[in-house]
């Protein structure tokens, strides 16, 4: 099981990454009683029977990772949803893509925390792979609404390569600052 909603996030985000995509969307929004994620990839997709395939915790392909015999990636968004009150939604098509939308009851003791978002950014922005990776984050509480989008190739265009040490010093602090401050907001 995964510690945080965030850890959550992330092992879908990778999920999309590894399908092939060259471009990701990943949407965070966030209530004082919801959290919500929408993660949009244009990579391999599935047909309805690898669909039911992968929700299913006790298959596995075999051709992503040969030496598990099970696949928990999308089994564990399904169960950490309905156990926090909350729910899920998969549709894919072949060869067109996947989309993966998941929501939480934050008010539920059951629901994880939601975790690190900034770090959780950082780490889906850095993955190998999509030419190109889009998030949006939008926060609705009782002092208003903060939101804000950016893109692997803004960040590159700002940061440079974003495998450099300092580069990533700066991105982590930006991210932050997004988070803490609401810079960016529309």
């Amino acid at each position: 099981m995964h510690f945080t909603l965030s850890d959550l996030v992330i092992d879908i985000t990778q999920n999309a990454v590894e399908s092939g995509a060259s471009l990701v969307e990943l949407e965070i929004q966030e209530t004082d009683k919801e959290f919500r994620f929408i993660l949009k990839d244009n990579g391999r997709g599935m047909n309805k029977r690898e669909l039911e395939r992968a929700i299913d915790p006790f298959i596995s392909d075999g051709k992503k990772h040969p030496h598990r015999k099970v696949g928990l990636g999308i089994p564990f968004l399904i169960q950490t949803a309905l156990q926090s009150g909350g729910g899920y939604d998969v549709h894919s098509e072949k060869d067109t893509g996947t989309v993966v939308m998941a929501w939480f009851d934050l008010t539920l003791t059951d629901t994880p925390p939601v975790g690190d978002i900034s770090g959780m950014f950082r780490t889906v922005m850095l993955f190998a792979g999509p030419e190109e990776l889009n998030i949006r984050r939008s926060r609705y509480t009782g002092k208003g609404e903060k939101s804000y989008k950016t893109s692997k190739s803004e960040l590159r265009g700002v940061l440079g390569d974003l495998e450099d040490a300092a580069s990533l010093i700066l991105l982590d602090r930006y991210l932050k600052s997004l988070e803490e401050d609401g810079e960016g907001e529309e």
